[in-house]
């Protein structure tokens, strides 16, 4: 709002405070914030290190490889949990492509206010446009992630169908699911730093929670159906069988517990849109 001060006009910038007013429109004139946050992001990650971006497709291939060993001594090469006819490394590598899109943004976006202090404390801009720029970097990341996985499945053999045409909306879903959880660990990591300790345990929980490294149905196949419902609430469930329903030809997730997953993260992005736009103008006394 503006005033007289001995004579002369000033304008004081005032972060809305409540959940009133989320001011989406303010964060797109802000756009090129968000990308130069992002580039920033990607190149610190990667600077002075050996491997570079290729740690992107290093750190799931050694998971891969580390439970195909583990299940195939434990079950069994006739018995791995994989999609029937698809090889268990191509439907782990397939789960693991998005699973490490949303565990890196989700992460990256969790630390992102204190990682950013000194542009919080001297410089005016949406303060959503800091946690928003880690997931769009990690889009980078699964980028170059996503072409290995197309090369893996050209060398096995395995031609995409029409499903393909989805990736895109389980991407965007993956990544709606990162950026919901993320504004709220985000705003509360400003004010508890406790937080950055135990995010960790919480995305190797999450992945163990979701079926990456085996499949929905040798886990729920017998199981009753409100342990399935409960199940299917964590989006990324959905997601990872997505994946591989688009790419391998594996079972479609059921169309109503795949519209609860949508659901269940609008509500959650929403809440914690709002949430952080409550917080938004205590960050700068915390961090």
């Amino acid at each position: 709002m503006s005033g007289k001060y001995d004579g002369e006009s000033r304008t004081i910038i005032e972060a809305s405070e409540g959940f009133g007013s989320l001011d989406l429109t303010e964060l797109w004139q802000f756009r090129e914030i968000i990308g130069f946050l992002a580039l920033r992001d990607l190149q610190i990650r990667y600077k002075q290190s050996f491997l570079g971006v290729a740690w992107v497709v290093v750190q799931p291939l050694l998971t891969m490889a580390l439970f195909a060993v583990l299940f195939g001594l434990l079950l069994g090469r006739d018995r791995m949990p994989t999609i029937e006819g698809v090889p268990y490394t191509i439907s782990t590598f397939c789960a693991l492509v998005p699973w490490t899109l949303f565990a890196t943004a989700l992460t990256a976006s969790s630390n992102s206010l204190v990682s950013n202090q000194n542009l919080i404390t001297k410089v005016y801009f949406p303060r959503l446009a800091i946690p928003i720029a880690p997931a769009c970097a990690a889009l980078v990341d699964f980028a170059a992630a996503f072409a290995v996985l197309l090369v893996m499945m050209a060398i096995y053999g395995i031609v995409p169908g029409a499903g393909l045409v989805a990736i895109p909306f389980f991407t965007l879903l993956a990544v709606a699911s990162a950026l919901a959880l993320s504004l709220w660990l985000s705003a509360l990591n400003a004010m508890y730093h406790d937080v950055r300790h135990v995010l960790p345990f919480i995305v190797q929980l999450g992945m163990f929670a979701t079926p990456v490294v085996y499949t929905t149905a040798h886990l729920l196949g017998s199981q009753p159906a409100w342990v399935q419902t409960v199940y299917a609430l964590n989006p990324m469930a959905a997601v990872v069988e997505g994946f591989r329903w688009a790419l391998l030809g594996g079972p479609l997730p059921a169309l109503d517990l795949l519209a609860g997953s949508c659901c269940g993260v609008a509500i959650a992005l929403f809440g914690g849109l709002c949430f952080f736009r409550r917080m938004e103008s205590t960050f700068a006394d915390w961090v």
